[in-house]
């Protein structure tokens, strides 16, 4: 088990400020949280070097990269032993349409979301990725109609304490 980080106040605030826009120059986060430039800088490095901050990422418009279609694909295994789930999770880091894989508690082993241009595209990552995977049992798809909250950093607060 991890090792609980203790933050303060103002480690807090500079998360959700590098949660909402991680370019912020070091002057504009010491403004708004009321620290030194360098106060500010040696946070972020403790919180990168803790692994608090595990990623500096750009969110990408989906819509326009040809990739407007979001599916959540909840996935079966035809056995949940170790090896096919381990199996499993490496095979489908191989496939660029995956932007996301959880394994997950209940009836299903894993969430997955999908990222195609078309239902065509669809198909065939489903033909590739998992009805040829003798170790899947079945799958359902869900389709995103439309995204409410996709990175909802910047509307609630951080609660990591």
């Amino acid at each position: 088990m991890q090792k609980k980080i203790d933050l303060d106040d103002f480690d807090r605030r500079l998360l959700q400020l590098v949660r909402e826009d991680n370019l912020q120059p070091a002057r504009t986060l010491a403004d708004k949280v009321g620290l030194s430039i360098s106060a500010v800088l040696r946070r972020l490095r403790r919180l990168r070097e803790e692994k608090i901050i595990v990623a500096d990422i750009a969110v990408v418009n989906p819509a326009l990269t040809g990739s407007a279609l979001t599916m959540h694909v909840m996935v079966r295994m035809e056995q949940a032993g170790v090896r096919a789930i381990d199996s499993f999770a490496r095979e489908i880091t191989r496939h660029p349409e995956v932007t996301g894989a959880w394994e997950v508690t209940g009836d299903e082993d894993y969430l997955l979301k999908v990222q195609v241009g078309t239902m065509e595209e669809y198909d065939a990552f489903t033909r590739r990725a998992l009805s040829e995977d003798k170790g899947v049992h079945s799958f359902t798809t869900l389709i995103t109609i439309r995204t409410v909250i996709e990175n909802d950093a910047a509307r609630r607060p951080l609660r990591l304490g």
